[in-house]
């Protein structure tokens, strides 16, 4: 997996790494991307930067060119649940990731469930964005189903701690192993 900061913070070290990004709008019938799709990729991103300890600062930029981190959403023609692929942005490492919003399971109605899924799996992209690799711990936002585990469940333990959309802000869905790889990757790159 591309180690994406290890770039960006060898020239930080005094100071927090600063990346912008930038995140699709939602035009594309066919992705089944919702307007508020767009907020469930922002939260997933201060998630992380929170999650940093200061190590981190992202900025929203408008400006496709400038962003190190760009999300897009994808179709379901496309085969895609989400995905993180390297790019170069002015000579330095970045990341589009691509998001399938329109991932329920079949039947599904509960909309607390969709948005929960559409977060979880922003917030796994832009963990490998930032460097992250998968893990074999079921309790990790960056864990691996090729490892087995629960679909249904992985993400069900999630939607309980939920008691409407605006609970997804509150609760980020990491565990604290996330949490440590992450600050772990910024010190062991400065």
């Amino acid at each position: 997996m591309m180690k994406f900061l290890a770039f960006l913070l060898l020239c930080c070290t005094a100071q927090a790494a600063s990346l912008r990004y930038w995140i699709e709008a939602c035009a594309n019938a066919e992705s089944q991307c919702r307007p508020g799709d767009r907020e469930l990729a922002e939260w997933a991103l201060e998630a992380w930067q929170s999650a940093s300890g200061g190590e981190l600062k992202l900025q929203k930029t408008a400006d496709l060119a400038e962003a190190h981190i760009r999300v897009y959403w994808a179709a379901a023609n496309q085969g895609l649940y989400g995905e993180a692929r390297p790019i170069m942005v002015k000579g330095v490492r970045g990341s589009e990731v691509y998001v399938l919003p329109g991932i329920v399971p079949a039947g599904q109605t509960d909309s607390i469930l969709r948005d929960a899924i559409v977060y979880l799996t922003c917030l796994h992209e832009t963990g490998h964005a930032l460097g992250l690799s998968h893990t074999a711990g079921f309790a990790d936002i960056m864990y691996s189903f090729q490892y087995g585990g629960d679909l249904t469940e992985y993400f069900g333990r999630y939607r309980r701690a939920l008691s409407k959309r605006a609970d997804i802000r509150k609760h980020s869905g990491m565990s604290a192993d996330d949490r440590q790889r992450l600050i772990e990757l910024f010190r062991t790159n400065r």
